[in-house]
């Protein structure tokens, strides 16, 4: 997933495939503007302008000071140019962290007697010696931990990921983004890290936090499969709860490094009780959050659903189980020895638009997808009408599941899945009744270009099948989920040419052979899935829209069809507004060019937009057109552009 500022200078994606991998070298100074202060004004730093897109350096520090003028007041700035000086002055930011981090690599350096300026530990980045430590330390005000790890950043950043230290000094990453990158490689040896630097170098520009994160993961991973497994296994054995003193005065409580599935079924329930006190309407002007925490302290606490509803339309009344004024629970010194809360909970790229995600649905893909609320079930309410629990979306390559290759796969609240990790998600998945699944085909650039919705094989009358076994593994491990199958379609042709020509003496069935995660063509126009324990699914693909649009999922009315509804949102796979995560699930099916001004409802007119983003596009000076089905270019009010081309699944 790529994009751009369509004026250069951020490189990424392009509808046509062409990629602009280097940014055009900046101005140190407009020609024919002496001087520094004197003289500078905002309007260079337009779209366009000599400023917008100079490299970061002392004479555009300059410029910038110029421009705000006296108390930082920008006298004569329009939109468009403070959107030019704040995105430079952020350039500048992250020139000057760069330059901060040289200071610390100098120290390191050997003076004219050979001896080194401050000395250091031998075997770095394993340790730096005190008197560098603490130098910094006192230099910077900062604790010697967190000076000590400052430095092997500088170290870092200077020597074992290079690339991503000369993105920093240019003003293309921030320092968060860049120590991201740093903290995610550590474990890998030289080699693997500059590999994996290697493949992501040329897509971090103007990427989000969350995206470069993702972006990491999967480089890392694609270089060194295992690591993530033997983190995890070790990780695993330390689980424990802890309970902390949050920064508000108010407490935290967390579950750290619990097993995937668990978690992830657990945080299911906690989303399904809270669509229960959604549906109530007993907590009016309650946010979706507010109403998740509630329901994540009352499954802890034993409150059922119909208390907490009956006890909150009567506030004076107070549900059984919550501790009173001399029943706080203790806390024998459980508190994360890290001193960490975690992290930040999982949201959109930049977490601003992503508060209701998983809560506000846009109804089934296609009649038929409602999730059943079976007895033990995530979603089994304790009263009617209640809604069904959400299902854990997983995206799992079937060469990693039929273990041809090592590939990662991606979960939107653990991001880009360890192959070890999406093999025990998929098969904790086919241990639950409620879980879905779907095939989707993908070209050698990522794209969707084909999808199905797997069903059960419905066999003919005279025809017996033996009844499946139950999966391998503990029921209690059950995951309800939604797992998306990738599969290239180079070995979906090498599967069709295999099934048309078998081989002397073997006669191969409609269906699949025994083993879990067969997939092989089985009636004209179906194939056939195998789950673990001889479950056996049936998928017809239907074309993605992408590249060209055909028209054939194209419709008269505003509303689009289940089919056209269900491939656009495989295709964007997330909003199309490039910094927005939310999933193209919980989105709009949102028309280009307005239906009421002659937009036709088609895959080559179509995006997924969130609520939020769809609102913006439709503000004055905003537009979104599509030159290719899946390639979606918005134009801001003060002219930029943006390039958001389809999802690129990994196969």
């Amino acid at each position: 997933m790529e994009w751009q500022a369509a004026d250069g200078s951020w490189p990424g994606g392009t509808p046509d495939g062409d990629r602009g991998l280097s940014r055009p070298p900046g101005l140190s100074r407009p020609p024919g503007v002496p001087g520094f202060r004197a003289g500078f004004g905002p309007a260079g730093f337009e779209h366009g302008g000599p400023w917008a897109t100079a490299a970061p350096s002392a004479a555009l520090t300059a410029a910038l000071e110029g421009a705000a003028g006296p108390d930082d007041l920008y006298p004569g700035a329009e939109t468009d140019a403070l959107v030019g000086i704040a995105r430079q002055w952020a350039a500048v930011e992250s020139w000057a962290a760069a330059g901060k981090l040289a200071a610390l690599r100098a120290m390191t350096r050997e003076d004219s007697d050979g001896s080194p300026l401050l000395r250091r530990r031998p075997g770095l980045p394993d340790g730096w010696d005190d008197s560098l430590t603490y130098e910094v330390s006192g230099a910077l005000a900062m604790g010697p931990v967190s000076a000590g790890n400052l430095a092997s950043l500088a170290w870092t950043l200077g020597t074992r990921l290079a690339g991503t230290g000369r993105l920093l000094a240019k003003g293309t990453l921030t320092l968060p983004k860049a120590r991201l990158i740093a903290a995610t490689f550590e474990p890998l040896d030289e080699g693997e890290a500059a590999r994996a630097e290697a493949l992501i170098l040329d897509e971090l520009a103007g990427k989000t936090y969350f995206q470069v994160e993702r972006l990491a993961w999967r480089a890392a991973l694609a270089v060194a499969p295992d690591i993530a497994e033997r983190r995890r296994q070790a990780a695993e054995r330390q689980a424990r709860v802890t309970v902390f003193r949050e920064e508000s005065g108010t407490v935290g409580l967390s579950g750290r490094d619990l097993t995937a599935a668990e978690a992830l079924a657990g945080h299911a329930n906690v989303v399904a009780r809270a669509r229960q006190y959604q549906a109530s309407g007993a907590f009016p002007g309650e946010s979706t959050s507010r109403l998740q925490a509630r329901a994540y302290t009352d499954l802890l606490n034993q409150v059922s659903a119909q208390d907490r509803i009956a006890f909150a339309r009567n506030t004076d009344a107070k549900p059984p189980g919550d501790p009173g004024p001399d029943d706080a629970a203790s806390n024998d010194g459980g508190g994360d020895p890290s001193g960490g809360k975690g992290g930040p909970a999982p949201s959109g790229k930049d977490g601003s638009d992503d508060v209701n995600s998983g809560i506000a649905g846009h109804g089934p893909d296609e009649p038929g997808e409602a999730v059943p609320n079976g007895p033990g079930s995530p979603g089994s309410p304790d009263g009617p009408g209640v809604p069904s629990s959400p299902l854990t979306e997983v995206t799992v390559p079937l060469a990693t599941l039929q273990g041809r290759a090592a590939r990662s796969g991606d979960n939107r609240l653990l991001g880009p899945l360890d192959p070890a990790l999406a093999r025990d998600l998929a098969a904790a998945a086919a241990r639950s009744p409620d879980s879905r699944w779907e095939i989707t085909i993908v070209d050698e650039h990522g794209y969707a270009t084909g999808h199905g919705i797997a069903r059960p094989v419905r066999s003919a009358p005279h025809q017996s099948q033996p009844p499946p076994q139950p999966p391998p593994g503990p029921a209690a491990s059950a995951l309800p989920a939604r797992v998306n199958i990738t599969i290239t379609e180079a070995f979906l042709h090498q599967l069709e040419t295999q099934a048309a020509k078998p081989r002397p003496g073997v006669q191969l069935r409609p269906g699949a052979p025994p083993g879990a995660w067969a997939f092989n063509p089985g009636k004209p126009g179906t194939w056939v899935l195998t789950l673990p324990g001889g479950r056996h699914l049936a998928i017809r693909l239907d074309v993605v829209p992408t590249y060209d649009c055909d028209h054939r999922y194209a419709v008269s009315s505003y509303l689009p069809g289940d089919r056209l509804r269900r491939l656009i949102q495989i295709r964007d796979h997330e909003c199309t507004w490039p910094p927005c995560s939310r999933t193209a699930r919980d989105s709009d099916f949102e028309h280009a060019i307005p239906y009421d001004k002659g937009g036709v409802t088609d895959a080559c007119n179509a995006g997924a937009r969130s609520r939020r983003c769809h609102r913006v596009k439709q503000m004055p000076g905003w537009t979104v057109t599509q030159p290719r089905p899946g390639w979606h270019v918005w134009a801001t009010p003060t002219g930029r552009t943006y390039v958001q081309e389809p999802w690129r699944y990994t196969a």
